[in-house]
């Protein structure tokens, strides 16, 4: 997967999990799909409003809790990138979200996919047209903007980390 093996991480801690992710990918033929018992990988992203003040969450209906916009990877992705943003306009209903450069960070969580598996999340950042009109879907109870700084609960620090990691790489590349 030459996303994760080109990516350099923030710090040493995000470097390992991504070391974790291409060793799961190397022992694991199919550990990009769903299918892969011992765990896949996944993509997200944190949706930011065109001012990058706000974020869009969803509230998700098996958590019941804020989480990124984000799912299973499907085989006819050809990116990780790509299914982030195709995850990302499913769930939204956003038209013309445009992709910052990443990934932005990686988590591994436990979900019950299989009696016990783990989500490998690559998680992105993308922004939202200024007029853009959301379209609540099927995966969600509700889906909102927040400002940044003020991700509602319940959310977990794996959200507020990215919430936070979007924000700076928005304004890096506002100029």
């Amino acid at each position: 997967m030459r996303v994760l093996s080109d990516w350099c991480p923030s710090d040493a801690g995000q470097d390992a999990l991504r070391r974790e992710f291409l060793a799961h990918l190397a022992e694991h033929a199919d550990g990009m799909w769903r299918e892969c018992v011992a765990g896949h990988l996944t993509a997200s992203t944190a949706v930011l409003d065109a001012t990058g003040e706000r974020v869009l969450l969803t509230l998700h209906p098996k958590a019941k809790m804020w989480l990124q916009l984000g799912g299973h990877c499907e085989r006819a992705d050809t990116s990780l990138a790509e299914a982030a943003l195709r995850e990302a306009a499913e769930e939204s209903g956003i038209e013309g979200l445009r992709l910052l450069p990443g990934p932005v960070r990686v988590d591994r969580h436990r979900v019950w996919c299989h009696g016990g598996s783990y989500h490998l999340d690559v998680q992105y950042t993308a922004v939202a047209p200024p007029a853009a009109r959301l379209q609540i879907s099927a995966e969600s109870d509700d889906l909102r903007w927040f400002p940044l700084e003020a991700v509602p609960d319940p959310a977990d620090d794996v959200l507020r980390r990215l919430v936070e990691a979007s924000g700076r790489l928005f304004a890096a590349h506002a100029n």
